[in-house]
């Protein structure tokens, strides 16, 4: 049976999500004590044991939580009366330090062309994975496009079957037009990445929407799209168009607003 650095090793190599919930403090009477451990994986199944019971599925829910919202938890238990909502009678106290174990950031760049060379650029300096996908394979290649960490020369239509895609993700789509835009984006929006961009202006949107439209897609699912993508510096140059697209997609890795900071 594997020990849970073991998973940890493997959860990290694959670029997949999980929790670590560790006992950091017990005092009297506890189903474990120090430095148990339990590894929650993101589709729910468990390694290892903080004690069973109440305590391990409130633990376990928080778990779950933290591999949704990227953030840390610090519990503590009381283990004497379950009529106050203790999670058991034991008699003693316990404190649960749940860390979630997020792949990497990812940037997905579809569409190999002046823009697309500037983001990979860009979102490589920021500390991105970088992945680039290009139909057409003479572009899709370090040569053409320098920096990225992998090169896949794919049809529009097959980008989820070959690109591993989660909740660290973010695409950005920098196509020949709105007709490539419209055969990658069905699957693309069944997804679990944070953030979709598509480059172009608005008339080249609503050319893609109409399009998607036909293809069964709802306007809920459209919803989710940024485009015309980046926020608005009057960008002209590729360089200044991917400052713009970087900064969104900063905006929503962080939550921020993307309004002038306050003094």
């Amino acid at each position: 049976m594997k020990t849970i650095f073991q998973a940890l090793a493997e959860i990290e190599k694959n670029q997949e999500s999980a929790a670590l919930a560790t006992i950091v403090r017990s005092k009297g009477s506890t189903p474990r004590h120090g430095t148990s451990k339990m590894l929650v994986y993101e589709d729910g199944s468990i390694l290892g044991t903080v004690g069973g019971g109440e305590l391990e599925r409130r633990v376990h829910a928080a778990a779950l939580e933290a591999m949704q919202d990227g953030e840390a938890r610090y519990l503590s238990y009381n283990m004497s009366d379950p009529s106050k909502g203790d999670p058991g009678i034991c008699g003693g106290t316990v404190e649960v330090y749940v860390e979630p174990i997020l792949p990497d950031p990812t940037l997905l760049l579809i569409g190999a062309g002046h823009v697309g060379k500037a983001v990979v650029h860009l979102a490589k300096w920021l500390g991105f994975r970088v992945l680039v996908v290009e139909d057409n394979p003479e572009f899709c290649t370090p040569e053409h496009i320098p920096g990225a960490d992998e090169y896949h020369p794919l049809a529009m239509d097959a980008i989820t079957e070959h690109v591993p895609i989660n909740g660290q993700t973010y695409i950005v789509m920098a196509t020949r037009g709105a007709d490539l835009d419209a055969v990658a984006l069905p699957e693309l929006l069944q997804s679990k990445a944070a953030y979709i961009g598509v480059i172009g202006s608005k008339r080249r949107w609503l050319a893609a929407t109409s399009l998607l439209q036909e293809r069964g897609v709802d306007e809920a699912q459209l919803a989710n799209v940024h485009s015309p993508i980046g926020l608005e510096i009057q960008a002209e140059t590729p360089e200044e168009i991917a400052v713009s697209i970087m900064a969104e997609v900063l905006m929503i890795r962080h939550g921020g607003t993307g309004e002038k900071m306050s003094k």
